[in-house]
This record gives structure tokens, C-alpha cells and sequence, in this order.
């Protein structure tokens, strides 16, 4: 995962729980392709859809409240989705969200100051740019971050243990 990188922003509200993320109903199909068609599905059923990899979501705050569903960050790290900025998160989504390779930033500013559509700028350690302004961001250890970057928790664990697969 680069350090800086953009996406075109989904922009979403407060309070969006696990069961709006992953819908208990999909959880138990075959394969996370399947599972993550059904992402939003209560709230916007056609966002999973229009989806592309590398968008990024923009919401208020509590982002992934709800139960510890793990299938809701994992369905998210399955649509390519390069980070999730929010003003709060929900704290075992927060680790659920590192564990499966899912970026999360914490910002109280960006998410009432940009629209849909709106394309951001990450700068990791740094800031966000948005429609000319910058936005501080909190800094993330260098740890967290390669665990990210190496796609969760296991897949970095095999990596640092040199198992295959």
C-alpha cells in the first residue's frame, strides 16, 4: 500500500452498524465474492455495485458499530475499498479493519466539508487534501501500517515467519 495515494469518495452518516455493512442474511454464503454484493444492501442497495477498487468511504461518526461481525470489514477489504476515513470508529471494528488489511483513518473535519463524489488525497503520517484544503490526520505506527500493508494480521504474520501461502 503506498503511502499517498487518491479516491473518489462514497459518502455516508453516522451510526453505520455491522448489520448495515454485512446483512446477517449473506454471512454464511460460500465465498467473500458472493458475500460482499450485499454490502449496504439496508442502506443503499446498489453501492456495493458502483463500488470500484480503490473509492473511498467518508463517514460521521461510530463507523462499524453493532456486533463484532469480522465479515464487515472483510466484505469492505473484498471490494478493494483503499480506506474508510471517519470521524469515529467503533473499536472492534477498528481492529477487526486491521486485521483483515482495511485502512482506517480518523478525521472530525473532512467528513462535513465534502461530497460525494469529491476525490480526496492521502498523504499517510501527514494529511488529506479535499476541493483545496488540507486536513490533519492522526499518525499511525509504522506496525499497524505493515500489517495493513501486507493485507492483515495473518498474511503479515506468515510473511514475518516466512511460511508460504
Amino acid at each position: 500500500m503506498e503511502k499517498s495515494f487518491e479516491g473518489r469518495i462514497w459518502k455516508l452518516g453516522d451510526d453505520i452498524d455491522t448489520d448495515i455493512i454485512m446483512p446477517t442474511q449473506w454471512v454464511t454464503l460460500d465465498t467473500m465474492d458472493e458475500v460482499k454484493k450485499h454490502a449496504f444492501e439496508p442502506l443503499r442497495p446498489d453501492l456495493a455495485a458502483a463500488i470500484q477498487p480503490g473509492d473511498i468511504i467518508v463517514a460521521g461518526n461510530n463507523f462499524g458499530c453493532g456486533s463484532s461481525r469480522e465479515q464487515a470489514p472483510e466484505a469492505l477489504s473484498a471490494l478493494k475499498i483503499k480506506c474508510i476515513i471517519a470521524k469515529s470508529f467503533a473499536r472492534i471494528f477498528f481492529r477487526n479493519a486491521i486485521n483483515n488489511g482495511l485502512l482506517l483513518i480518523e478525521s472530525k473535519d473532512l467528513p462535513d466539508h465534502c461530497q460525494e463524489g469529491d476525490t480526496v488525497k492521502v498523504e499517510i503520517n501527514h494529511c488529506i487534501w479535499c476541493n483545496g484544503k488540507e486536513y490533519d490526520i492522526p499518525r499511525m505506527p509504522e506496525n499497524i501500517f505493515q500489517i495493513i500493508e501486507d493485507g492483515g494480521l495473518v498474511k503479515s504474520m506468515q510473511k514475518r515467519n516466512h511460511c508460504l501461502k
